[in-house]
């Protein structure tokens, strides 16, 4: 069999991911194994794709390896997959999976875009690995990945594959009032709203357009379409200490001086590729200067979004994924799918009205789980990350529940307790009434402040 590794990590040969294809590949010297290393290579792809072609026409699997950066692929990954669409490269029949390395943060919003994309290239896609960073290190972690090798192969063998989606007509866009594109809002404000809008994108400039037109604050447009970035992020550590990207093209400064420290900011991007497009996430990915620290916590987030918003599931949930990590309150998703002025008006209201009363709202399971994994992430690699290990401690954000030994005796005393069957029956219905106290506590407290 011909497996071509579409190797995305900016580090080329010395990829964590990478590393867990050559295991594979000295136990199965059977099978050739090509690497094309497009986390490097991918500006090469823009000006001559052919190359690149003629692998993926020979191969028999396509193999996705990859870090998980920023929810999804990186960035130089995304836009390989832009020029395979574009060259429309022949994949269509062939088989494809993937294998990603991460500490498991959003791994499955990774894998799931992987995977609609290679349902848009007509290849056959079987369920791929998402290995912990350390796993190729540890026998139990090199047993899944032959495990996960030998599955694969059985696939192919079998024509087993993920069914592909129904295939639905592609969406019209709803026309936007015209509006003049110099009108703002009345009210003193500095809300940001960032896009990457090509001149072609009319619909799109339609809708933020409109958008600054009913939204009571002033705000400003930020476009990354024409910004000179030098490159993705390429995973270097040098911002690790100090925060302080190796690259020098003024994103850093452009980042923290112009979007960071506005009062909201409003997110505006037409869909493409089941993402925001590869050049969105590179911006996303040059955000690691921050490393992981929620630095726009409390800021309101909206978006505007030209497209079949409703249809892509894994996108919507990087969206909400994104806000609830950040601790952003998000005012909501307008787009054009079926009356976007009305939309964009109900986004507007309950964007100024967070603005305005500094609204926020606690943390769902997509925010606190996420954040869990970067709280014993930055525990351990403090002495690396001491940055992200400061701004953790200076928001108590280190609440690890072994600290918690009150609660922890005072549940053992209770565990006695009903372990203990004299007390249980003595006790009887009067459980739930005891979990209740400390409610009624605060509510009778409630009640006697405003008799005053």
């Amino acid at each position: 069999m011909h497996i071509l590794v579409l190797n995305g990590s900016p580090k080329g040969e010395y990829s964590a991911t990478l590393a867990t294809v050559k295991y594979l590949e000295i136990l199965h010297p059977e099978h050739e194994f090509d690497v094309l290393h497009v986390g490097v290579q991918y500006r090469l792809f823009e000006k001559d794709f052919s190359a690149a072609a003629e692998k993926i026409k020979a191969a028999d699997l396509i193999l996705f390896s990859y870090p998980v950066y920023t929810f999804i692929v990186p960035s130089q990954l995304h836009r390989f997959l832009e020029l395979m669409k574009e060259n429309h490269a022949d994949c269509a029949g062939k088989f494809a999976t993937q294998i990603s390395t991460s500490k498991h943060f959003y791994d499955i919003t990774a894998h799931n875009f992987i995977r609609d994309n290679c349902f848009d290239l007509g290849l056959k896609y079987i369920r791929g690995l998402s290995a912990d960073m350390d796993d190729l290190t540890k026998p139990e972690g090199q047993k899944q990945a032959e495990a996960f090798f030998d599955y694969v192969v059985y696939c192919m063998e079998k024509d087993l594959h993920e069914p592909f989606p129904e295939e639905q007509p592609a969406p019209a866009h709803v026309p936007v009032p015209a509006v003049s594109a110099e009108e703002d809002g009345s009210k003193p404000g500095d809300v940001v709203i960032l896009t990457d809008l090509a001149e072609e994108d009319t619909q799109l400039a339609d809708m933020i357009a409109y958008f600054r037109h009913v939204f009571p604050l002033k705000t400003r447009v930020v476009n990354i379409h024409d910004f000179p970035f030098a490159g993705g992020c390429i995973s270097c550590f040098n911002c690790a200490p100090k925060g302080e990207c190796i690259y020098k093209d003024g994103f850093q400064e452009m980042l923290r001086n112009s979007i960071q420290n506005t009062q909201a900011t409003v997110i505006a991007f037409s869909i493409k590729d089941h993402s925001m497009g590869s050049r969105f996430k590179m911006y996303d990915d040059r955000q690691f200067c921050n490393g992981h620290r929620t630095v726009t916590m409390g800021m309101p987030f909206a978006y505007l979004v030209s497209g079949s918003y409703s249809r892509e599931t894994n996108l919507r949930m990087v969206v909400e994924g994104r806000a609830q990590v950040g601790g952003n309150f998000l005012a909501g998703v307008a787009t054009d799918e079926s009356d976007p002025a009305e939309e964009i008006r109900t986004v507007a209201e309950r964007l100024a009205y967070a603005v305005e009363h500094k609204y926020t709202q606690p943390s769902n399971f997509l925010g606190v789980g996420g954040m869990k994994i970067f709280r014993d992430l930055i525990w351990l690699m403090q002495g690396l990350m001491k940055a992200d290990h400061k701004f953790y401690k200076a928001h108590n954000q280190y609440d690890f529940p072994q600290k918690k030994r009150g609660t922890m005796m005072a549940m053992y005393l209770v565990g006695g307790m009903f372990a203990n069957e004299k007390i249980k029956k003595k006790i009887g219905g009067k459980i739930s009434e005891g979990m209740y106290l400390p409610y009624k506590k605060v509510l009778d407290s409630v009640k006697e402040k405003y008799k005053k």
